[in-house]
């Protein structure tokens, strides 16, 4: 594993699932959105009443959406990983792209809002641009589902790595465990006592094994 592999790694097992869920909903919420975008601000055009407050409350959430994503803030990490710096800044120039439709977005809004009569043409290339830049985020999203995925396979990989230590101390309060009922049996009237803790320790090894087999079924 080189270096790099070893650092992104490192970067996924710092994340929780929860905080994955919460990127994979953003990323389709901007999805959502960029249609709402585009649905309304055809109405509008067609005189629509809200139609345009309606466009540009999906508009909020869809830079709401994208600026919380791309900010290392408020429990996100941001740009995390190198599939996403280069879905965002690299040859797919997600977060350019992005920032054109929103753009375009709010000068179609405007020009509709004020009777331009530049509406039309502004309209127009706002609904060719939702094509392409629907496809960017599909691809983005399906970085975040990747790096979930990835994130959880590297949750498990931990996980059997903690149970296999766990096994070998148990292994070892077992052997602790033996020794002091031999010791107690030797000890007779005496070693009573010691012979109850040994009894009690080897009913904890026995609920260690329990818990062992339940985790490595949730693992597997």
């Amino acid at each position: 594993m080189d270096m790099n592999t070893r650092h992104l790694e490192n970067e996924a097992k710092a994340l929780s699932g929860e905080v994955f869920g919460a990127m994979i909903n953003l990323s389709g919420r901007r999805r959502f959105t960029s249609q709402r975008i585009v649905l309304y601000a055809v109405l509008a055009s067609q005189g629509q009443d809200d139609a345009v407050a309606i466009a540009r409350e999906a508009l909020g959430l869809f830079r709401g959406a994208h600026k919380a994503l791309l900010t290392d803030a408020d429990g996100l990490p941001g740009v995390f990983c190198a599939e996403l710096r280069e879905a965002y800044f690299g040859k797919l120039a997600g977060d350019r792209e992005i920032a054109a439709f929103a753009e375009q977005a709010d000068r179609t809004l405007a020009a509709i809002s004020h009777g331009s009569g530049a509406a039309a043409s502004l309209l127009a290339e706002l609904v060719r641009l939702t094509t392409p830049t629907l496809a960017i985020l599909n691809q983005i999203t399906a970085v975040y589902e990747e790096q979930a995925k990835l994130h959880a396979r590297l949750m498990k990989k931990q996980l059997r790595g903690v149970i296999t230590d766990i096994e070998k101390i148990n292994k070892q309060a077992r052997m602790v465990a033996f020794n002091a009922r031999v010791v107690a049996a030797r000890a007779g009237q005496a070693g009573r006592e010691f012979a109850v803790v040994a009894g009690v320790l080897s009913g904890i090894t026995d609920e260690i094994d329990q818990m062992v087999t339940t985790a490595l079924a949730a693992a597997a």
